[in-house]
């Protein structure tokens, strides 16, 4: 079995949680309509650039934190779905030997 997905969402409201913030305050806070908070910690929107660079700021931590809670909660995500289906596909050194070389590919 695959690793569990776990939405950007449920790590923002624990860090609510942890503040006693309301998602209200952190949408007036980060600039936002409140419905954006409420739909990333329904699990209903991802974490996109703009967003990230505004909750790194607010809680300051990078961007790239953020982000990379929604590229591995995508990841995961994928695996669980087309993952083994996936691993049946065949690879580059299924055609090139071990050498990982083929000719008229760079």
């Amino acid at each position: 079995m695959g690793r569990t997905a776990i939405h950007p969402g449920e790590h923002l409201a624990e860090q609510l949680e942890e503040l006693d913030m309301q998602a209200a305050e952190l949408a007036f806070q980060t600039g936002v309509p409140v419905e954006r908070i409420l739909a990333i910690l329904d699990g209903k929107a991802a974490i996109t650039g703009d967003m990230a660079l505004r909750l790194g700021h607010f809680f300051e931590t990078s961007a790239e934190f953020w982000m990379n809670l929604q590229t591995l909660y995508e990841l995961r995500l994928a695996e669980q779905t087309v993952g083994n289906s996936i691993k049946s596909l065949p690879k580059l050194s299924d055609f090139c030997g071990d050498s990982g070389s083929r000719p008229g590919l760079a």
